[in-house]
């Protein structure tokens, strides 16, 4: 049992470093993501950025696309399909950067008291902000609002739907846990009791926690898509069925599903009634979404102009809550990574070929390595990166990039959908390992 025990507390340390990002290239366009310094009152000390498509109604939906722990806004953005969406179909993106810190860096907060309750304060208070900035600065429509997310974004996105049920009209969850998984910060993993595989309540259990968190509310509530891989041991797969629980019946439905079906080759999807849609994928691990996953999550918005609204916008039945707290400063400064990023051994950018950096985000007996690929000035077709592993480390699985070896020179290549990069565009793949990782050196080649 200790053995098992510390196997998971490793796998949990790794959480969401840099799992699910899809990288694509942008169409061309004269829009471009942009940082918002000052976006409104900030309690969880976030950044955020966002991207507005030039062709776009006058009142455009508004997107919240959140990134793991230890990836940002930018690094999401650019490792996902949201924005090449949105220029298609014109609505606003948000791509919020968690700074808060609980066992290792930038992760959203869903484990204080001051997050679990409707403008108590910390990330979710930033995040309401960022949807009035959206809303005040570029027209965005107030009642078409809708949160997604990997991993500690998926978490972050489940989050949202139960502490501001009346400012977010639907949610799509990659990879996350049901609403209140976290006790606490203590809670909060590695080895904590949500993503240890021990977490089991009641729907009503569940329930009760979502409805708590914003007591009289008598609003709709938001519909949620969910989204998890079968073999996924960071945040296992059985989490799965505990967010399927505690939605269905926050909404009222019978946990068996109304129908069920495979819309794609290994995705196994269940439906509640229309407020609830669970999608299985069988084999997966921590590496969703993957492409044309984003798209579907789109569809289940209604944002594609093709497909209504699983249920009709709700007019929120109070104003946004102004803060009876105020701006809850950090209680520890961003985690500045154990190792500082390799110096490219590759031509910098904008020069022909590619470069990659890698930073790493390590423990006692096992690493996380996130790897960044910039092109040249000539762009990829394909890319292939060379990594020097140190003695007695090896390569344990690795997402968004093909491997081959586990142990001394190892070689990584592009997958069917982030091989092709304009010329400075980045991708980002990432690895887990037992050992150390540290002196890493990473070589870059262009096809």
């Amino acid at each position: 049992m200790t053995r098992i025990r510390n196997t998971l507390v490793g796998l949990a340390c790794a959480l969401l470093v840099a799992a699910g990002l899809v990288a694509v290239s942008q169409p061309a366009s004269a829009a471009s993501l942009v940082e918002v310094t000052n976006f409104g009152n900030n309690p969880g000390n976030m950044r955020m950025h966002i991207y507005v498509p030039d062709n776009r109604p006058a009142n455009p939906p508004v997107v919240v696309a959140m990134h793991g722990c230890g990836g940002s806004g930018p690094g999401f953005y650019s490792g996902s399909e949201f924005a090449s969406l949105s220029n298609q179909y014109g609505f606003i993106v948000i791509y919020p950067t968690a700074t808060q810190q609980a066992g290792f860096g930038n992760c959203f907060d869903t484990w204080s008291d001051a997050s679990k309750r409707r403008g108590g304060g910390s990330d979710p208070v930033s995040i309401e902000s960022m949807v009035n900035y959206a809303r005040t600065q570029h027209g965005g429509d107030i009642n078409r609002v809708y949160a997604t997310g990997s991993s500690s974004g998926g978490m972050m996105t489940q989050h949202m739907l139960a502490v501001y049920p009346d400012l977010f009209k639907a949610g799509a969850s990659f990879m996350g846990v049901p609403f209140n998984c976290f006790a606490n910060a203590a809670a909060y993993p590695p080895g904590g009791p949500c993503t240890n595989g021990s977490m089991n309540r009641t729907p009503q259990e569940w329930g009760d926690m979502v409805r708590a968190a914003y007591p009289g509310y008598t609003g709709t509530r938001p519909p949620v898509q969910l989204w998890h891989g079968t073999n996924d041991t960071l945040v296992p797969y059985s989490l799965l069925q505990e967010s399927i629980d505690q939605w269905t019946n926050v909404h009222g439905l019978s946990q068996t599903p109304t129908s069920t079906d495979t819309p794609q080759a290994n995705w196994n999807r269940r439906r509640f009634g229309t407020q609830v849609e669970a999608y299985a994928i069988q084999g997966a691990g921590h590496s969703l979404p993957s492409s044309g996953m984003a798209r579907v999550a789109i569809q289940f918005f209604g944002l594609d102009r093709s497909t209504p609204p699983t249920t009709p916008p709700a007019t929120p039945t109070t104003p946004p809550v102004t803060p009876t707290t105020p701006p809850v400063t950090p209680t520890t400064p961003p985690v500045t990574p154990t190792t500082p990023p390799v110096t490219p051994t590759t031509p910098p950018p904008g020069s022909a070929g590619c470069t990659a950096t890698v930073s790493l985000n390590q423990w006692n007996g096992g690493f996380v390595a996130t790897v960044r690929v910039t092109a040249g000035s000539s762009g990829t077709n394909g890319w292939t990166v060379t990594m020097t592993l140190p003695g007695g480390a090896s390569v344990t699985n690795a997402w968004n990039a093909n491997r081959s070896g586990n142990t001394g020179t190892v070689q990584f290549s592009n997958v069917s959908y982030n091989g092709r990069l304009g010329s400075g565009q980045t991708t980002e793949f990432g690895f887990q390992g037992s050992g150390s990782g540290s002196g890493m050196t990473p070589g870059c080649a262009a096809s």
